[in-house]
């Protein structure tokens, strides 16, 4: 008996360990507040085209679920603030949700949270009262399945909630919402689930240029900010955030709670006075915060400390209200072009030695596709390319590595590029009638490689391979090697008192 309980011990430390050594992840939102976009079967493809394996979305939409099952992607699902009220009235009402919308996909759809509303503390109508009830009743639910454990439930928030920010160790909660505040906290430390919050540097940018600078929102920036309570050194403005939370929350005596970025990101267009959202902006934003999160660097008040972030958002949403900029946060296009390229591991575009963006350091160009023209136009310098053009278009043929996404735009992006620097990287040979743009940007994405001049594909694709182990993967490879070596060291260590 004493033997049995020492083995179930062992091993459930050792599962336990190798769930702290998961790592940081990066996730990204996907809303669907726009016309046109790709049905929920095509998106899932899309997502892990782009080795995307966390995802947000705001409801629990059907079509969503069943679009992700058996995907391995991980979903946070949400229940909106319009739906609060009868979650939070009767404990029949949670369990009926959770037995129509959840049980009947999980766990072949992988879901791992449930919001309960969203940045409560913004909205218009007074449903901060209601968060916290219909929490309670959206965990019993999930206890009476035995699921609680496995199906985290939170809420977000919007950094409103904090009265303070600056310097971070003053960090303090708004007394405005204390009554909303104390019983959530109570329920996220027993429960063990995060606080979500969504940040936005971006934002603290744009409304206060004279105080915060681009490069220090864009984590950019070779100055540092000093925290004169505790001599903490900051280089970006999104750490800062974050450690206001830690320290707001130990304010509070709240120590254990983890926290989690339900959304951050940055702009790619805005309006005329919005002179900071720009692609380039955003690439070098997203690009930075997948590198910072992926490596593990934690924040200078909390050093190597895991944080899940989720990058707002998958498309361009046309249909949302405001500002340009509200309808500019996407990384692709509705069509599933990429708005800009992003490398979702952190690897693409860093250069191995110097850490440089290697797509604008070395004056290389490419060659794409112009969204612009009509596609008969393209269609036609498509078919030129390939034809008398002499490019080899296999890449672009069903079940290789450039056809998805199986789009015109993407396929001819590929062929142009191609055929530019086949013949020498010239204007003219970027001409395509019009049709084709020349780009700064590597326009390469998982195995889809595009040539450059002096280059051919096997070259190009072993650069790559050796960029893949660069120094931002680090953080996976020591997290990977950790978790191989605890496993040895218990597996024998079961060995062993198994003979006791």
């Amino acid at each position: 008996m004493g033997r049995g309980f020492r083995i179930i011990f062992a091993t459930s430390l050792l599962l336990m360990l190798l769930d702290l050594c998961r790592g940081s992840t990066i996730g990204i939102c996907y809303g669907r507040n726009a016309d046109d976009l790709p049905t929920p079967n095509k998106v899932a493809q899309l997502v892990q085209l782009h080795n995307i394996k966390y995802l947000r979305i705001y409801d629990s939409n059907i079509q969503v679920l069943k679009a992700f099952a058996n995907t391995g992607v991980e979903l946070i699902i949400g229940i909106p603030n319009s739906d609060l009220l009868p979650y939070s009235q009767f404990q029949s009402n949670a369990d009926t949700w959770l037995k129509n919308s959840i049980l009947p996909y999980y766990p072949t759809t992988k879901i791992t949270y449930i919001t309960v509303g969203a940045e409560a503390t913004e909205s218009s109508s007074n449903v901060t009262s209601l968060v916290v009830p219909a929490m309670q009743n959206i965990f019993t639910a999930l206890r009476k399945v035995g699921l609680h454990k496995r199906i985290k439930v939170s809420t977000t928030h919007s950094l409103g909630v904090l009265s303070r920010s600056f310097p971070p160790s003053a960090g303090a909660f708004s007394s405005n919402y204390a009554s909303f505040l104390k019983p959530l906290l109570i329920f996220l430390a027993e429960n063990q689930c995060p606080f979500m919050i969504n940040i936005y540097p971006y934002y603290a940018y744009r409304d206060s240029p004279s105080n915060v600078s681009l490069d220090y929102a864009l984590f950019e920036s070779s100055s540092e900010v000093i925290d004169p309570n505790t001599g903490l050194l900051y280089t970006n403005m999104f750490d800062a955030q974050i450690d206001a939370l830690y320290f707001a929350l130990m304010a509070l005596n709240f120590r254990t709670i983890k926290i989690m970025v339900t959304e951050t990101g940055w702009p790619s267009k805005g309006s005329a006075k919005e002179t900071a959202a720009t692609p380039d902006n955003a690439q070098t934003y997203n690009t930075n915060l997948i590198r910072h999160v992926i490596n593990n660097t934690g924040t200078p008040a909390k050093p190597g400390e895991e944080l899940d972030v989720y990058i707002f958002s998958l498309f361009n949403e046309n249909r949302k209200p405001g500002l340009d900029s509200e309808r500019n946060w996407g990384l692709f296009y509705p069509d599933e072009t990429s708005v800009y390229n992003l490398d979702f591991t952190g690897r693409g575009s860093v250069d191995v030695i110097t850490g440089a963006n290697i797509t604008s350091s070395n004056g290389t160009t490419w060659c794409i596709a112009s969204s612009n023209v009509s596609d008969g136009d393209l269609k036609k310098a498509l078919d030129w390319a390939c034809g008398p053009g002499n490019v080899d278009c296999s890449a672009i043929q069903p079940s290789q590595p450039c056809y998805e996404p199986d789009t015109l735009v993407s396929h001819a992006s590929f062929a142009f590029n191609s055929y530019y620097q086949q013949n020498g990287a010239t204007d003219v040979a970027c001409s395509f009638g019009g049709a084709g743009l020349k780009v700064d940007r590597n326009p390469s994405y998982d195995k889809c490689i595009y040539m450059t001049a002096g280059s051919n594909k096997t070259a190009t694709s072993n650069a790559t391979a050796i960029s893949s182990h660069s120094s931002s993967q680090s953080g996976e490879v020591h997290i990977l090697a950790l978790s191989y070596t605890i496993m040895t060291f218990f597996l024998s260590f079961i060995l062993i008192i198994g003979n006791i």
